[in-house]
């Protein structure tokens, strides 16, 4: 099949990020203000809270921030915005597996339908932008066929080469949960139109992220979550025994990575790369907690409850290829980043009651 001649669009246009008042996005896009690049925010101000991060990315960048209240289920309105960007991250999304389960309609129609509706309106733009689609490692199951050894604080692989690397993009596929299913269809497409058509797209599989303007609850934003819980003297849910490790990756390292990956898209392009803390920053929830106890000096109790559908008992991602390609590689530890995260917290009066500080900031 032929692919027709592709023109890239002009680099001083815009970038357009959908789902941009979100956590990761706001991120994002203060990094490209930043640099005095103008970005266009696409959102439906569904999630609660991001209309805070919004009001801060004008308020802190002005005109450079153009702002389009829209659902990616759309496609007009995406076709519209498409023909004047040159880069897309595409962040909007149905985010959590609880919701999934309960509408898996809604949750297709956001993640596969919105996802499909712009590689659309980027095939049919006169210079097509290049994207990058934040995935999950939801799309490789429960991982129940991993042998694991159980220690008092953590689940760890039996093999030796899993514990030393992390799960790599050679696993299979496991599309669990409607959530998984989801998110697992559009990133094939994202790839596929990059093979078919010529698009430059790239996939981030990504861990557990976490950071400022980050609307933490149980089911997406765990971190966060456990720790404005913890000083707002909330209870702490922990589904399972805690002893569940997942690899953490504060924000920053995180949209490094998704800033390289822009640069080197025409390299990068239709290929999907695991994107987390990796092994360095690999904790379980009980290890997690004692180490927000300490910053806080307070020791944190939490309720257990039974394990959740598609819960992984281990995954830990080997960011290695993509290492390998741009040169990244994770530069916040789990204590500093937790520190950091506690620091915004504080700054920004989302902190009900006063912080018993006798922590140790990192």
């Amino acid at each position: 099949m032929s692919v027709r001649t592709r023109v890239s669009p002009p680099a001083n246009r815009p970038v357009l990020i959908t789902g941009g008042a979100g956590f990761i996005a706001t991120n994002v896009a203060h990094r490209l203000l930043s640099a005095g690049r103008p970005v266009v925010v696409f959102d439906d101000l569904s999630r609660a809270g991001v209309e805070r991060n919004l009001h801060w990315l004008c308020d802190t960048h002005g005109s450079l921030v153009d702002v389009h209240i829209g659902d990616v289920r759309d496609a007009e309105a995406l076709g519209l915005i498409v023909q004047q960007v040159s880069h897309v991250f595409h962040f909007a999304a149905q985010v959590a597996v609880t919701t999934s389960l309960v509408d898996p309609l809604g949750d297709f129609e956001v993640n596969a339908r919105g996802t499909l509706n712009l590689l659309e309106a980027i095939r049919h733009a006169p210079a097509p932008p290049s994207l990058l689609f934040t995935s999950t490692n939801k799309v490789y199951g429960d991982l129940e066929s991993l042998t694991l050894r159980k220690s008092d604080t953590r689940y760890e692989p039996s093999d030796s080469v899993l514990r030393r690397r992390g799960i790599s993009e050679a696993a299979g596929l496991e599309f669990h949960s409607p959530y998984g299913c989801s998110k697992g269809v559009a990133e094939q497409y994202v790839l596929d139109y990059a093979r078919t058509f010529g698009l430059r797209t790239v996939v981030f599989r990504m861990s557990c992220i976490y950071g400022p303007h980050q609307c933490g609850t149980e089911d997406q934003g765990w971190v966060a979550h456990f720790l404005l819980n913890l000083l707002n003297g909330q209870p702490l849910v922990i589904y399972g025994d805690g002893l569940q490790v997942c690899d953490i990756l504060y924000v920053e390292d995180l949209v490094e990575a998704m800033v390289l990956a822009e640069t080197h898209i025409d390299r990068l392009r239709g290929q999907a790369f695991n994107i987390g803390g990796g092994t360095e920053n690999a904790t379980s929830l009980i290890e997690l907690l004692a180490v927000l106890g300490d910053l806080i000096g307070e020791s944190p109790r939490a309720r257990m409850e039974p394990w959740r559908r598609a819960d992984q008992r281990y995954y830990v991602s080997d960011t290695r290829r993509f290492s390998a390609a741009t040169g990244w590689a994770p530069r916040w530890s789990v204590r500093a980043g937790l520190a950091a995260l506690l620091d915004w917290f504080v700054q920004n009066r989302l902190v009900s009651t006063p912080l018993p500080v006798s922590r140790v900031a990192s």
